[in-house]
């Protein structure tokens, strides 16, 4: 991103660190790696820190992964670009199955992601959950170290890291929906500075709708680390076809709703976040108070 910034203000890769510097924060969510994002505020503690410097003016920009952004962005920001999307599929790995469902009774699957965790035990309510937090090395070492049987991390993750080599078996997006915006990255800056040109030079517009209906969705069911929801946006041509799921915490109970919108014409991100408020809010009905943890 930092070499796409730069491109965009006009310069090469070799001048980027001058043009576009760098800025190293560490938030809260990096920090606490021993409990669940829910215990200890959710995600808006990977981004905080970070949107604070945004407002203080210390940073020009935030780069964040999508799905680490609250539904609701704090007062003055907003999200000025979205890249051209990864692959946002969940990835299942392991060495002892090529599945969940190949998994044996009572294994141990590691993730720390309420939406992962309810998906699990909706196909399997035998499974052990282990909590696996850290980056993605950590995550990869605590199941080589035996500590799982299986994890379950973002296809996104392995690709921009290279790791092609792994037991890593995609799992399919209309079955398990995806946290909504996975895969994608998401330019934040400061309300005023959302038309420049070197920021709406970022944007990928394929991306960007189908990441406006997926968090169109995850406003709707206000979303948190504390709801598993998972939403799925395809663009074909000029049609965005939706799937928004949202489980019980235990997995036993699930409430989909799918559905269609054009947004070919001028409009189309507002048609997308259209489609996903409207299917979150269906399935915000159909779920009621049993979606909280």
């Amino acid at each position: 991103m930092q070499r796409a910034i730069a491109a965009a203000l006009g310069f090469g890769p070799e001048e980027a660190e001058r043009v576009a510097p760098l800025i190293h924060i560490t938030t809260t969510g990096d920090r606490v790696q021993d409990r669940r994002l829910l215990e200890i505020g959710g995600k808006v503690l990977f981004t905080k820190e970070i949107e604070d410097a945004l407002l203080d003016g210390r940073i020009d920009c935030a780069v964040h992964s999508v799905k680490d952004m609250a539904a609701e962005l704090p007062p003055g920001l907003v999200i000025g670009a979205i890249p051209e999307r990864e692959d946002p599929r969940d990835v299942f790995i392991s060495h002892k199955a090529g599945s969940v469902a190949a998994l044996p009774p009572g294994a141990r699957l590691g993730t720390a992601s309420l939406r992962r965790q309810a998906q699990a035990l909706h196909m399997r309510p035998d499974l052990k959950l282990v909590n696996l937090r850290g980056n993605v090395d950590t995550r990869l070492a605590k199941l080589e170290a035996g500590e799982a049987d299986a994890i379950i991390l973002a296809l996104a993750g392995l690709k921009r890291l290279g790791l092609s080599d792994l037991p890593a078996t995609p799992l399919d997006p209309a079955e398990q929906p995806p946290a909504p915006g996975q895969g994608a990255l998401a330019v934040e800056v400061r309300a005023e500075d959302a038309g420049q040109p070197w920021v709406t030079a970022l944007i990928h517009r394929p991306s960007a709708i189908a990441v406006a209906a997926e968090r169109g969705a995850l406003a709707a069911l206000e979303g948190s680390c504390k709801t598993a929801i998972g939403a799925c946006a395809t663009l074909r041509g000029a049609k965005l076809h939706l799937i928004v799921e949202a489980l019980t915490p235990d997995g036993a109970r699930r409430f989909r709703q799918a559905g269609e919108a054009d947004v070919g014409g001028a409009g189309g991100e507002a048609a997308a976040r259209g489609l996903g408020v409207r299917l979150g809010e269906a399935v915000r009905r159909e779920g009621g108070s049993a979606l909280e943890l």
